[in-house]
């Protein structure tokens, strides 16, 4: 038979209040347990600090994480533990190297290109969930979310002061060009964050064709600009594959979980 341990006295009540006026949740937390180890196993003073100092700077960091993986607008789930990395034709050196975020450290652009369920969007979320996980800032946009931004903030001509806020982000993902005709307002928004964020910030793009045919999609005179800009310091990647993984995986059944009897 088991015997449980008691849970350790709570705080006194000045020294709780003064740890909410403080603003230390995580020490306040911890606190109890830590005191209650520190007495029975007689740790120094500067033993107990540290421990819950540490307490508290591994909860602000997780908070930080998870505000800034909210506020990405990243899509939920695709990250790097469920990319299949040899199944993928990107080289594995170059996954390696681009897990490391040099790139977006130096500012540098990524331009994810090839055909429908390649992996393009899978690759691209997942490094964005690493880069806020290693501490940096993402945003995630499609053509369609850009447009609306500009239509948004045209109307109160405040639409430079969008896209500065938008390239605050170390690294702006953009999904899915080239899938539909792109619209006016798209094309625009599309020019002015890749300028924007020309030679500061971040930009990893996918789309079904290269970069190089987006003359197919927008404006000449706005594509070759914004092109010119997009892959000065971009990598290039483009992925291959005779048939989709959304499509194996249907034709396998792993897309779905087995119905119940």
């Amino acid at each position: 038979m088991s015997v449980q341990t008691p849970p350790p006295p709570p705080l006194p009540e000045e020294l709780d209040r003064l740890l909410r006026r403080l603003r230390l949740p995580y020490v306040r937390h911890a606190a109890p347990e830590v005191i209650a180890t520190a007495a029975s196993q007689r740790w120094e003073p500067a033993e107990i600090l540290r421990v819950l100092l540490t307490e508290e700077a591994a909860g602000r960091d997780q908070a930080t994480i998870r505000t800034r993986r909210r506020s990405s607008q990243l899509p939920a789930g695709k990250t790097l533990d469920a990319w299949q990395e040899k199944a993928s034709t990107i080289p594995q050196a170059t996954q390696q190297a681009l897990r490391t975020l040099e790139w977006v450290t130096r500012a540098e652009n990524l331009c994810v290109c090839g055909p429908s369920g390649t992996g393009k969007s899978h690759w691209v979320e997942a490094l964005g969930h690493h880069a806020i996980d290693q501490g940096k800032t993402v945003a995630w946009h499609t053509l369609e979310s850009l447009a609306a931004l500009m239509r948004r903030h045209r109307a109160d001509d405040t639409v430079a002061k969008a896209i500065s806020k938008l390239i605050h982000a170390d690294l702006i993902i953009i999904d899915d060009v080239g899938l539909l005709p792109v619209a006016t307002d798209a094309a625009e928004a599309l020019f002015r964050v890749v300028d924007a964020a020309y030679e500061k910030r971040s930009i990893a793009l996918t789309s079904n064709i290269h970069p190089a045919g987006f003359d197919e999609l927008m404006p000449k005179t706005l594509a070759a600009a914004t092109v010119d800009r997009l892959l000065h310091h971009a990598h290039v990647l483009l992925t291959d594959g005779t048939e989709s993984y959304r499509l194996t995986q249907a034709t396998s059944g792993e897309g779905v979980r087995p119905l119940a009897g």
